[in-house]
C-alpha cells in the first residue's frame, strides 16, 4: 500500500486565486509547510493573510483547537520567485486554465526542483497528457483536481495521463487521503469524471425547456422535490455562471469530437450572447435584479377527490403511495398490476414513465385515460411530482389523477407530454454517461458514484440509483428515448446493455 506524502515534506501552491489558497490551506492544516506563489505582487501574502483570518474564525468556531489553527498559520509562506520554490517535494499548479501558460511553468520548474519532485494540476478541464507532452520527465506529472471551496469539498480527482507514473497517482490518492479527502482515480479523458458525468443534468433540462416541456421554476422544483437534487439544474447555471457552464459543455462536446450526447443548447448560448450570465450579471435564466419576483413552479389546483381509488400492484411508486394514502386517512382498494400501473383513478390509469411519451403509451395498449408519473428518488418522502397525460386522455381522467396524488400529500405539476419526462430521464442519462465512464476505463464504479456524490451533490451515485431503479428499467427508458429522438444521443452504454444480459446490476 502506497504511504502519503510524509508531513515533514514542504508543498508549494502556484496561484494564489481561491483554488490555490483554499488548497494551500488543506496543506498545512494537514501538517505540511506551505509555499504559495502568485505573479501578482502582494497576491500570495494577502492570500495567506486571509487563510490565517479564516483558521482564526475556524478555531473561534470549535471546528478545530486554537493550536491547530496556530500552527497551521504558521506554515504557510509566502513566496516572491519561482526559485524559492526549489525544496518542494510536490507543487500543485492552481492558475489560469491555458495550457501553454500551464505548461511553461511545470517546464521552469523542472530546471529547479529535485528530480523527486512531484506535479500536479489542479486543472478541471485541459489534459494531463497535453500537459506533460512539455516535459522532460512526464512521468511525475498528475491531476489532482480539488473541487470549490477546496477546505469544504470532500473530493479530490487524482487524474492520471498517458505518461504518468502509477506510483505517482498512487502517491497522490494517499496523501488526498490523508488530508481528509475522498480521492478517486480518473483517467485523463475529457471532464474526467465530474464534469463529463454531470452534462446531462444541465442537458436533459435544456432540451426540456427547448421542447417546452415546463417553465425553468417547474423544472427546477420537480428536480429538487421529486429527484432530491439540492439545486434545481437552471438555478444551479445561474450560480455557476452560463459562460462557464457553456464553455465547460463546449469543450467536452469540442474534445469528444461533437458527439450528440454533449450538444451544447442554444438558449444558453443565446443567453450568454445577451450577457445574460446569471446571478453575477443579474439576469440569467431567472432575473435577479432588485425588485424582480421570483417565479414560482406551476402546480395543479386542488382537484375534487377521485369516486373510485385503486392502488395496483407492489412497484415501489405502488406501496409509497398506498402508505401515504393510508396515513392520511384516505380510503383506497387494492389490485394486482398486470401492465406496470401503480393506480386507477376513475376513467385514468397511473403508470412511472417508461421512457415513452403518455400518447404512444396511449395508442400502444389502447388505454386513452394514460397519465404518467415521474420517477422519485423516494417515493415516501417527494413533496412534488410531474404528471403528463396522452393526448387522448379526457381533463377529468387528468384531474383524478392529480386528486389521487394529491390525496398522498403530493404536490402537482404538469409537464407538456414529452417521452421520460424530467427526473426520470435526467437520472437515466446521467446513469447511461456514468456507464460510460466505467465501460472506457476511465474510471470503477464506485468512483464515479463517489465523484458525483462528493463533487456535485448528487442525492445518489448515478450507478447506485440506477441499480436501484433496476438496470433493465433504466435501459427500456434509454432504448424508448432513443426511439423517440432517433438521435444516437440516446444511445445505450454497452456496459449497461452487458450488465442486464446477464441479469446483473452494475455493482454486481
Amino acid at each position: 500500500m502506497t504511504t502519503a506524502l510524509s508531513s515533514d515534506a514542504v508543498v508549494a501552491v502556484v496561484g494564489a486565486g481561491a483554488m490555490g489558497a483554499g488548497i494551500a490551506q488543506v496543506a498545512a492544516v494537514a501538517g505540511h509547510r506551505v509555499l504559495l506563489l502568485d505573479n501578482r505582487p502582494q497576491a500570495a501574502q494577502l492570500a495567506i493573510d486571509g487563510l490565517r483570518t479564516q483558521l482564526d474564525k475556524l478555531a473561534a468556531k470549535g471546528k478545530m483547537t486554537a493550536q491547530a489553527a496556530l500552527a497551521a498559520s504558521q506554515r504557510l509562506q509566502a513566496a516572491t520567485q519561482l526559485s524559492d520554490l526549489a525544496p518542494a517535494a510536490l507543487v500543485v499548479e492552481a492558475i489560469v486554465e491555458n495550457l501553454q501558460a500551464k505548461q511553461t511553468l511545470f517546464v521552469d520548474l523542472e530546471a529547479l526542483v529535485s528530480a523527486d519532485c512531484i506535479f500536479a494540476s489542479n486543472t478541471s478541464s485541459i489534459s494531463i497528457t497535453a500537459l506533460g507532452s512539455a516535459l522532460k520527465h512526464a512521468q511525475r506529472l498528475a491531476g489532482l483536481h480539488f473541487f470549490n471551496p477546496a477546505p469544504v469539498m470532500a473530493l479530490v480527482e487524482v487524474v492520471t495521463g498517458l505518461a504518468t507514473a502509477p506510483a505517482v497517482a498512487d502517491l497522490l490518492y494517499a496523501t488526498a487521503s490523508a488530508w481528509g479527502k475522498t480521492a478517486v482515480h480518473a483517467k485523463s479523458t475529457p471532464g474526467f469524471i465530474v464534469n463529463r458525468v454531470a452534462r446531462p443534468y444541465y442537458a436533459e433540462a435544456l432540451r426540456l425547456r427547448t421542447e417546452g416541456a415546463a417553465d425553468c421554476a417547474t423544472l427546477d422544483a420537480v428536480m429538487r422535490e421529486s429527484g432530491g437534487f439540492r439545486m434545481g439544474p437552471f438555478e444551479l447555471m445561474d450560480m455557476i455562471g452560463l459562460d462557464v457552464n457553456f464553455a465547460v459543455t463546449r469543450s467536452v462536446w469540442n474534445a469528444f469530437f461533437n458527439d450528440p450526447r454533449f450538444l451544447p443548447s442554444l438558449i444558453q448560448q443565446d443567453l450568454v450572447d445577451a450577457g445574460y450570465l446569471g446571478k453575477k450579471s443579474g439576469r440569467g435564466f431567472f432575473d435577479y435584479r432588485e425588485g424582480a419576483e421570483k417565479p414560482q413552479p406551476q402546480t395543479e389546483p386542488r382537484h375534487a377527490a377521485p369516486a373510485c381509488t385503486t392502488v395496483c400492484g407492489d412497484a415501489p411508486a405502488a406501496k409509497a403511495l398506498a402508505a401515504r394514502l393510508q396515513a392520511l386517512g384516505v380510503a383506497f382498494e387494492r389490485a394486482a398490476s398486470a401492465d406496470g400501473r401503480i393506480a386507477e383513478a376513475d376513467a385514468a390509469v397511473l403508470y412511472v414513465t417508461d421512457g415513452r411519451s403518455a400518447t404512444q403509451r396511449a395508442a400502444e395498449s389502447g388505454i386513452a385515460d394514460t397519465v404518467l408519473m415521474d420517477l422519485a428518488l423516494d417515493y415516501h418522502l417527494a413533496t412534488r411530482t410531474a404528471l403528463a397525460s396522452a393526448g387522448q386522455c379526457s381533463e377529468p381522467a387528468f384531474s383524478a389523477a392529480c386528486a389521487l396524488l394529491q390525496a398522498g400529500g403530493i404536490q402537482v405539476s404538469r409537464l407538456a407530454d414529452v417521452p421520460g419526462l424530467a427526473v426520470m430521464r435526467t437520472v437515466a442519462m446521467l446513469a447511461n454517461e456514468a456507464a460510460d465512464a466505467v465501460y472506457q476505463g476511465v474510471c470503477t464504479a464506485h468512483a464515479v458514484d463517489d465523484a458525483m456524490r462528493l463533487g456535485v451533490n448528487y442525492p445518489a451515485g448515478p450507478l447506485a440509483w440506477a441499480d436501484r431503479v433496476g438496470l433493465a428499467k433504466i435501459r427500456v427508458v434509454l432504448s424508448h428515448l432513443n426511439a423517440s429522438y432517433g438521435e444516437d444521443r440516446y444511445r445505450v452504454s454497452p456496459l449497461i446493455q452487458r450488465q442486464v444480459f446477464q441479469g446483473k446490476n452494475i455493482h454486481g
